[in-house]
């Protein structure tokens, strides 16, 4: 179930890998485009408003890392202009976007999903509708598209523990304070596990 925070003004929410599966494919039942979208922002950690810029042109596979690794320009959390950074992206959205440039017959240059910032958004509110009404769990219409970026760094960070530095580099923060919120409290599962290994 979507785990929320309403304590604040800002409801936080945070959706399981599972979870996002069901809102990819929620989301592709209206267009592959939506489906890339919510794949850049639940599975690459993009912002929404990053999730225009990048086209195969930018995507590389990385003989040293042996990842898939993509340019994007987005938020400079120090504050000025955009910042370009290195972006990772699991295999298995790789392979999806390599699919979908085919059928498209998208060229190098052609960014992957040609939508506006509000566009993308509204996305996401109509799968989390979708999901809602068809679950019964209102849950999902908290759901924003902050809360894909904010999963992915929450699952990698706590669940997964990959290491700070390494996530600040691929999600673009510049400095501990701007990704510490993400740093939030495990899932059970995660608790379970660390305390059955000690």
């Amino acid at each position: 179930m979507v785990r929320i925070d309403d304590s604040d003004p800002v409801v936080k929410c945070w959706l399981s890998p599972d979870e996002l599966d069901h809102l990819e494919r929620t989301a592709g039942a209206d267009g592959w485009e939506r489906e890339i979208s919510m794949q850049l922002m639940g599975r690459c950690g993009l912002r929404v408003s990053e999730v225009s810029y990048p086209s195969t042109e930018e995507l590389r596979w990385s003989k040293d890392g042996e990842i898939w690794l993509f340019e994007v320009r987005g938020k400079n959390t120090k504050g000025g202009g955009r910042k370009t950074r290195d972006a990772w992206m699991p295999e298995s959205v790789a392979d999806d976007i390599h699919k979908y440039t085919r059928e498209r017959s998208l060229s190098e240059i052609d960014p992957w999903v040609d939508a506006s910032t509000p566009s993308i958004r509204r996305w996401v509110k109509e799968a989390t509708q979708a999901i809602a009404d068809e679950t019964g769990n209102d849950r999902w219409e908290s759901v924003s598209s902050h809360d894909l970026r904010r999963s992915w760094a929450t699952y990698h960070l706590v669940e997964r523990q990959v290491d700070v530095r390494t996530m600040m580099s691929i999600g673009g923060w510049s400095d501990y304070s701007a990704i510490e919120p993400y740093l939030t409290e495990p899932t059970e599962g995660r608790i379970g596990e660390a305390m059955r290994s000690n």
